[in-house]
């Protein structure tokens, strides 16, 4: 028979009481009116005769109170209560719930407390980043103060903004503020005293150093900021010159600016010019292509206005060859038609250099008066008057009007001109600007190189005429 679930002598001996579950010992233990948990090896079940089983084992079914004595069945019932609560006071059973609730609680502390733990943790961790950050801005900023105690400023280079200079001149820069940190951007004695003391005539040698060497990068950092496309030697001469200054300054300690460290500093100047020409060069290209822009439309419109005046003579011809032969005039009808045949030929050549882009006139030109001698323009238009571009380029940027040497319509005027200007580059006077069409050559070697390449030319002039140049010297 198994045993009601209740509190029993503990089998194992070492508490007076274990409660059974009913199926299973538990591990709740009470000794000396202490509750207490012990957890144990199965064992077998408590038997059931040798326990002592008071009342509390099994609840009797509700008594009925009797018609008469229901006084005395009521006192007999509050002892028994009394008695029951005694009972469960003795032996910890009314404390066995609030140990669930009191573990519960517990356990719902310790996880608060874990996660309490972990936003410790974490903010913990964000101060320590955020005290690392501090610590090498403040690294950093102590080593800004001492490079600019030798004039080293971190200041804005053109070339910062350079897609393919940016990098070179960011590692250029890490190289110098690497030079001074180092002590290698200066030289000078290590023998020198001052007032028979070695220690003061060091510190006169670190303080010397450090005043030319900062009176150098204050004038190499001038220079940066006011170089220029076109200016890089000038600037390079400058900063040579404040190294050559350091050195007749310095001549008592042997000071001097390294020639590793200026060389680093000539760098960083090329650096700022190569970005400048490039700059400038791409506007001369951009100025370049608007103005042969210009000058397509300008074709384009001309070549529309030449074809819609010769579809009105064609139709004003047409219309009088009609009369002519209505009214039988054969002479003058045949002569009418030779001129609308030469009307028809020009507008199939008005729609051939409208669909023929590559098609123009090619000229070779020369200002004595503006270039001097030897000096020519080699060059392409697509204008229906060539002599129109001619007059625009001697219009106001040059005081003499230009000399034609050759003006001639090609096919593909486009190639014969990049064969002249390829076969002369090496004599090219602009060599940045390429669209700069004037080449250090006589008319009579482009006449030569086109006889060569067996262009056929009309009309040639060799000796430039330059009335405008020579009346002007001549009075």
């Amino acid at each position: 028979m198994t045993a009601a679930a209740d509190w029993y002598p503990d089998p194992t001996g070492r508490h007076e009481k274990r409660y059974w579950s009913g199926s299973a010992w538990t591990e709740h233990v009470f000794t000396a009116g202490t509750q207490a948990v012990d957890p144990m090896r199965a064992v077998d079940p408590p038997v059931v005769h040798d326990v002592v089983v008071e009342p509390i084992v099994a609840a009797p079914a509700t008594p009925k109170v009797p018609m008469f004595g229901a006084r005395k069945f009521a006192g007999e019932a509050l002892q028994e209560n009394a008695r029951l609560q005694a009972l469960i006071d003795k032996h910890g059973l009314k404390s066995l719930a609030q140990l669930d609730a009191t573990r519960d609680e517990i356990r719902a502390q310790i996880a608060a407390a874990h996660a309490e733990l972990s936003s410790v943790r974490g903010s913990i961790h964000y101060a320590q980043q955020e005290l690392a950050s501090v610590r090498s801005a403040v690294v950093d900023l102590r080593a800004a103060v001492d490079l600019q105690e030798f004039g080293l400023y971190d200041f804005e280079n053109p070339a910062e903004s350079s897609v393919t200079l940016a990098t070179q001149l960011e590692q250029l820069r890490t190289q110098i503020k690497e030079a001074v940190r180092r002590g290698q951007a200066t030289s000078a004695t290590t023998n020198f005293t001052f007032n028979n003391s070695r220690a003061k005539g060091d510190k006169f040698v670190r303080d010397m150093s450090k005043l030319m060497l900062r009176s150098y990068n204050a004038e190499a950092e001038n220079c940066i900021k006011a170089v220029r496309a076109g200016n890089l030697a000038t600037a390079q001469k400058r900063l040579s010159t404040a190294v050559d200054q350091v050195a007749r300054l310095g001549t008592m300690i042997d000071l001097q600016i390294t020639s590793y460290y200026h060389g680093l500093r000539l760098r960083e100047l090329e650096l700022a010019s190569r970005h400048l020409q490039a700059l400038q060069a791409e506007k001369e290209r951009e100025r370049e292509r608007r103005e042969q822009l210009r000058q397509q439309r300008l074709a384009e419109q001309e070549l529309a206005k030449e074809k819609e005046r010769l579809e009105k003579e064609r139709k004003h011809y047409e219309n009088v060859l009609a009369t002519l032969i209505a009214n039988g005039d054969v002479e003058g009808a045949e002569r009418l038609r030779a001129q609308l045949a030469d009307v028809e030929k020009a507008i199939q050549d008005v729609d051939y250099r409208t669909a023929n882009i590559r098609a123009g006139y090619v000229y070779v030109i020369s200002n004595l008066g503006s270039f001097g001698p030897d000096v020519v323009k080699i060059g392409m238009t697509r204008r229906l008057d060539p002599m129109d571009r001619v007059n625009e380029l001697g219009d106001a940027s040059v005081p003499f009007r230009f000399d034609v040497h050759a003006l001639f319509f090609a096919d593909d005027a486009v190639a014969i001109e990049t064969m002249l200007h390829q076969h002369f580059a090496d004599r090219r006077l602009n060599k940045v600007n390429l669209r700069r069409e004037y080449f250090r050559a006589t008319p009579a070697e482009v006449l030569e190189v086109l006889r060569e390449h067996h262009v056929e030319v009309i009309e040639y002039t060799v000796e430039p005429a330059a009335l405008e140049y020579r009346g002007s010297i001549a009075t």
